[in-house]
């Protein structure tokens, strides 16, 4: 498995973006004068496309994209720097890139705030590409991005694996024939990832690389 590339899911799997993302939610709903869910319920929109998180809220698709606007504008000011890199994720992130494997980001985020949010992390450089969700919506689901990924990297799925933390990022690399490891320290769990099919599991950063030894 020398050399595979390695496309990275972005919030639960390299950072912890829950205050973030929860706070930029909570914002967005509080403009739109609409109830707030639980804290336990937000942390189940990180993962998911904003709108597919908004529709069954507010059932309304013009409510949603305002809700949508509200979000990036907190999101752009605020939210993007309202996370925490996971212990050893970085050591992890250079050890991989040290080793000659490709590495790139393939996220729901929208792909401005991937990218503003990547700049500033030390080991950002190391990712040859950051894909994330365009503004309109047109690419916002895991398989769509993974499969924008491949186009860009000019990549087939034989030679990539996907790794994160909820059962998109493994439903969107079966979808495409492509090989997965679901990360345990991220925002879905073991059972979801399971559940998925993740090719393989990994409890802890420092056991990503000898999976790709």
């Amino acid at each position: 498995m020398s050399r595979a590339t390695l496309f990275f899911d972005l919030d639960g799997t390299l950072i912890d973006s829950a205050v973030g993302i929860t706070r930029c939610i909570a914002h967005a709903l509080t403009q739109l004068e609409h109830p707030i869910p639980s804290d336990a319920a937000l942390r189940g929109w990180i993962g998911p496309s904003l709108r597919t998180s908004f529709l069954p809220l507010l059932r309304d698709p013009a409510k949603v994209e305002a809700a949508v606007e509200h979000y990036r504008e907190r999101f752009e000011s605020h939210g993007w720097r309202e996370h925490q890199v996971y212990a050893g994720i970085g050591e992890a992130i250079e050890a991989l890139h040290a080793d000659g494997h490709r590495l790139a980001v393939v996220t729901a985020k929208n792909e401005p705030h991937a990218r503003k949010i990547l700049a500033h992390l030390p080991f950002g450089p190391h990712f040859e590409d950051i894909i994330g969700a365009t503004a309109d919506g047109r690419l916002s689901h895991k398989k769509d991005l993974i499969g924008e990924a491949l186009r860009r990297l000019s990549l087939t799925p034989d030679a990539c694996w996907m790794i994160g933390d909820r059962h998109m990022d493994i439903d969107g690399a079966r979808h495409h024939g492509m090989r997965c490891v679901g990360v345990l320290w991220g925002f879905g769990g073991e059972e979801e990832l399971r559940d998925a099919g993740a090719t393989r599991l990994a409890a802890a950063p420092d056991q990503l690389r000898p999976l790709f030894a």
